[in-house]
């Protein structure tokens, strides 16, 4: 399989840039993100397709460093863009446009920040989402999704699924099976990082508890996929680890229930991933503090 991704190295980079939604530099991560994708909607499988090769074009095209598109560094948050807009409203031809106009965008983005040495993670994603819903909501026509407009119905699911359904909420999947593959793909990749992920999907789901968030939408995974990848970024085999997952998720887990219960980011289309990304910076800040006053 090696001789056929040098062969095709844009496929490669392609299902990489989808691996790095969790940030796992490994194509095998990113085809099962794919499969879980296309379960959930066969738009949202074109949708992340399409996206991440116009991010991933746009920085081939524009020259980037190879190294970093080969790690699919231009693709996450172009994947994420073109979910994201498929999630919320039906595509049409408008939204197809914006899809690879959005993925394109956000990987200029990424470069930016990448040159200027500041982890934004997913960042370039939740601006353009943002931008992308406010304006489409207020000045045009286009109708929801059916999978944001349909009415929920019974939540199916129980305690045990709660942790998977969360790594499934990443990537704006809700179904049982798509949680389960996505949690499989990132074992496959870094066990770690997955097992990191789970016990953070779970202190997610018990801090959102303990604030009284409601039980279905814990339960849906909700108020876990945040703590998620905020324990992912910080997994590792050192017992010092295992400490700032800790700290990562319950500052994570504090900002999206603030966020959520005061509906502050409704009209931009919610939280999205900002709250793992506010509450990584505010870990990585207090990490660069431990770390100085230590050498002094």
């Amino acid at each position: 399989m090696n001789e056929f991704f040098k062969k095709l190295p844009f496929i490669d980079q392609v299902l990489k840039g989808i691996g790095q939604i969790m940030l796992q530099e490994n194509r095998w991560t990113g085809l099962l993100f794919l499969i879980g994708i296309f379960i959930g909607s066969w738009q949202g499988g074109v949708a992340v397709l399409l996206s991440t090769a116009a991010g991933t074009f746009t920085a081939m095209k524009l020259k980037y460093d190879p190294a970093e598109i080969n790690a699919g560094l231009y693709g996450f948050s172009a994947a994420l863009v073109g979910v994201a807009l498929s999630f919320v409203f039906q595509t049409t031809l408008v939204i197809w446009i914006l899809i690879l106009l959005g993925g394109a965008l956000a990987a200029v983005i990424q470069h930016f920040f990448i040159q200027k040495k500041i982890p934004v993670f997913t960042f370039p994603f939740i601006i353009i989402t943002w931008v992308a819903v406010f304006v489409l909501h207020h000045f045009t026509q286009i109708p929801a999704s059916e999978m944001i407009s349909a009415p929920a119905g019974p939540a199916d699911y129980d305690d045990f699924l709660t942790c998977t359904n969360a790594f499934g909420e990443v990537i704006f999947q809700g179904g049982v099976f798509s949680g389960i593959i996505f949690f499989v793909a990132v074992f496959i990749s870094s066990p770690a990082a997955a097992l990191y992920g789970l016990a953070g999907a779970v202190l997610g789901a018990y801090l959102s508890h303990m604030n009284g968030e409601p039980i279905d939408k814990i339960h849906m995974g909700l108020f876990g996929f945040n703590a998620v990848l905020s324990a992912i970024v910080f997994s590792g085999f050192k017992k010092i680890d295992g400490l700032w997952v800790l700290l990562a998720v319950i500052i994570t887990v504090a900002i999206d229930d603030l966020l959520v219960d005061h509906n502050t980011l409704s009209e931009v289309g919610g939280v999205l991933t900002f709250p793992f990304v506010a509450g990584t910076w505010t870990t990585l800040l207090i990490q660069k503090l431990f770390k100085t006053k230590k050498i002094e």
